[in-house]
């Protein structure tokens, strides 16, 4: 699809009215809907079109639920074609042809290791579901009930997930460092950083006076979204797993917002060749529509029927959708589309960084992209996050027609989640658009060391 124009227009009545209703009766917790106030009426691809006319380039794509974008043609009449065969769209766990669809190709996907091997449990609608599926399945296998977990993590916003979520402070759950080259635990960053962080990990399981008890197993994100687009170096990921399998701890993968190709690979942890214990999965698996599974090595499949269970297990419609966006995924090699394009847009976004010192670092893996925004005026060594540019980025870049997500310790990362049959037409227009909002913003939002006005 051809960029648009992204034109100011003035926004008409209906918006107007519908946004007030929404402020009016929606909860305190609503979140995207406060930094973003537009109204989408349609959509397709990378492009939304608000009531008010006006059209966004979409590079939060619905938290990276969208991996072929919105409304793409293949999702759509996977979803028609059993909305016209008639097929009960509500069947509990019930096997049925749409479901052995989707399993069939899911499986296809997997790493070897785990797919020669593979149970699967369909939870509740949400990602947050899977992990507690997968928190509960690990602790029933192994008889103990502690957690491992990572600074910086987001495992959804149940109890359980919350608990093995950064910030959280649930005693049953230990906090282990994740390697961070920007800002490393230990101040060195770098392999040299990663291999402290993971000797730590070694020591804390071996020593007998560390008061961690042998955990029920290690949940740990591939790359950290939420927690501000940190990818795990390949080397501590595989160290991970031979800590673990060594001390007959189960590893879970969290892959719910990584996966199907957005890292620019299938999956995440195919980069460092990792096979984990469990993967968790949600998001652009349901291809646009709600659906979350865990996948998990057969000898841990020791829980009773309803262990688990939930009313929407059974989500038809989203395993078409989920099965037509793998397989379209898989056949035309988004995933390596994703690395490509990726890699030159991080360059690209490295080379902007060189011009503007309230860039502090660009990271991340395929098109899942994020951009720290600091105050360079200061003497740490690091210099400190800066929340209220970032914010002000969001906002020029919505003015500009771009929709970001904001993510990291304080919210001063600029996310960038494209579907990935973004073109390089597109590609250069985001970067475009992204450019000209940070230097707007810049020139707008006094840094954090300046000093106030004098009296």
């Amino acid at each position: 699809m051809a960029v648009t124009d992204s034109a100011p227009v003035a926004p008409t009545s209906a918006q107007e009215g519908i946004l007030r209703r929404q402020s009016l009766r929606e909860s305190a917790a609503r979140t995207y809907a406060r930094a973003l106030p537009i109204v989408p009426v349609r959509a397709r691809g990378l492009t939304i079109e608000g009531a008010d006319g006006r059209r966004y380039l979409d590079c939060l794509s619905g938290a990276g639920t969208l991996a072929l974008g919105h409304n793409h043609p293949v999702v759509l009449e996977a979803i028609k074609k059993v909305l016209d065969s008639g097929a009960p769209l509500h069947v509990l766990d019930l096997a049925t042809p749409v479901k052995d669809a989707f399993t069939t190709e899911l499986f296809a996907t997997l790493p070897r290791g785990l797919a020669d091997d593979a149970r699967i449990q369909f939870c509740g609608p949400a990602g947050t579901d899977a992990v507690e599926a997968a928190l509960k399945l690990v602790r029933n296998a192994t008889g103990r009930q502690g957690l491992l977990a990572f600074t910086g993590a987001y495992h959804g916003m149940t109890a359980g997930a919350l608990a093995a979520s950064g910030g959280a402070t649930d005693v049953r759950v230990t906090r282990l460092p994740y390697p961070h080259d920007y800002r490393c635990p230990f101040g060195v960053g770098g392999e040299r950083g990663a291999g402290i962080a993971a000797r730590w990990t070694e020591t804390l399981l071996d020593d007998p006076k560390s008061g961690v008890p042998a955990p029920a197993g290690m949940i740990l994100e591939p790359v950290q979204g939420e927690g501000g687009v940190i990818p795990a170096p390949d080397d501590w990921l595989r160290r991970m797993r031979r800590v673990t399998a060594d001390r007959s701890i189960p590893l879970i993968a969290d892959e719910v917002q990584t996966g199907v190709g957005r890292t620019g690979a299938f999956w995440a942890v195919d980069h460092s060749g990792v096979v984990p214990d469990v993967m968790v999965m949600s998001k652009a698996i349901g291809g646009s529509l709600p659906l979350a599974v865990i996948v998990y090595r057969s000898g841990l499949d020791v829980w009773q029927p309803g262990a688990h269970a939930g009313t929407f297990r059974g989500n038809q419609l989203a395993m078409a959708a989920g099965a037509a966006t793998l397989a379209f995924v898989r056949e035309n090699r988004l995933a390596e589309r994703a690395a490509t394009l990726g890699a030159r847009m991080l360059g690209q976004l490295q080379g902007l960084a060189a011009a503007h010192p309230r860039i502090g670092d660009v990271r991340g893996r395929g098109l899942m992209i994020g951009v720290e925004l600091v105050d360079p005026d200061t003497t740490a060594d690091v210099p400190p996050p800066d929340p209220v540019l970032a914010a002000a980025v969001q906002r020029e870049c919505l003015g500009r027609g771009l929709i970001v997500e904001l993510g990291g310790r304080h919210n001063a990362v600029v996310r960038l989640l494209p579907p990935l049959t973004l073109t390089d037409e597109q590609a250069g227009a985001v970067l475009d658009r992204f450019a000209d909002a940070l230097g707007a913003a810049e020139n707008t939002t006094p840094r954090p060391s300046d000093p106030g006005p004098s009296r």
